[in-house]
């Protein structure tokens, strides 16, 4: 069990235990009270925003241990300016990456979703109205907006998908529950270009790229921006950062085939 989710499990236990004091022998000092609640909210908070420490669920963010290669992924597609650019990029230098699609995008433009898979590609899910602040949101509501975006991938293509990342990589309490009724694994990353805003420069965004490539990393970059109004440094940072793969004789991989080997 990943520390962090002992220690929700510990604060969780030492909050049942000074509620029962309070009620069997005496309420507690209102500072103390205080305290132990927001300790509490800020941890709960760490665990959401800090999803690599497995607080709520099970995330992989890099290969298993004898991995060989790197996985290239991509958020926020399909996208019809930017993402077949990604995709003839990756054609000519003969990698597969993994797309994690947002729903009503897939649903706009499922001649590419059905490219990206034609093209050796994974898919996986992005959430269906990539809301910021999902991690805030109902279990119906999450679990409501996962289930919609799976099921438009299904109807386009004809599989299920079984990878999920998360808006903004936050992964609440609702969400892990949702995730793992609709048997989703969720996948985070090691390596973040910072491309996903309009002012990134392809050289520093391949730069940060490069500074972590290695066996088992797992790269995160866009293929399209959230809301369409801008191009992705990622595209222009893409042959820089395959260049530097090849010299270092590092190839790319797709995250389902290391989950398969598990």
């Amino acid at each position: 069990m990943p520390p962090a989710r002992v220690l929700f499990y510990a604060a969780t236990a030492g909050g049942l235990a000074l509620s029962a004091f309070a009620v069997v022998y005496q309420p507690p000092p209102t500072w103390v009270a205080i305290t132990a609640l927001l300790g509490y909210l800020a941890l709960i908070t760490l665990g959401v925003t800090f999803s690599r420490y497995s607080m709520f669920a099970d995330v992989v963010t890099a290969g298993p241990a004898d991995a060989t290669g790197a996985a290239l992924t991509f958020d926020d597609g399909p996208d019809p300016e930017t993402t077949p650019r990604v995709l003839e990029l990756l054609e000519e230098a003969g990698v597969k990456a993994t797309f994690f699609v947002i729903g009503k995008k897939a649903e706009a433009h499922p001649e590419l979703v059905r490219d990206i898979l034609a093209r050796g590609h994974a898919l996986g899910v992005h959430s269906y109205a990539h809301e910021r602040f999902m991690s805030l949101r109902s279990p119906r509501h999450v679990e409501r907006d996962l289930g919609r975006s799976v099921a438009v991938i299904e109807e386009i293509t004809g599989f299920r998908p079984r990878l999920f990342r998360a808006p903004i990589g936050h992964i609440s309490p609702a969400m892990a529950r949702a995730a793992k009724a609709l048997e989703l694994t969720v996948v985070g990353w090691s390596v973040r270009g910072v491309d996903g805003w309009s002012g990134a420069q392809p050289e520093k965004v391949a730069r940060k790229v490069t500074a972590g490539l290695e066996d088992g990393a797992i790269v995160l970059l866009h293929d399209a921006s959230e809301r369409g109004d801008f191009v992705p440094a990622s595209i222009a940072a893409l042959p820089l950062v395959i260049e530097a793969a090849e010299r270092r004789r590092l190839p790319f991989v797709r995250v389902d085939r290391w989950l398969a080997e598990a």
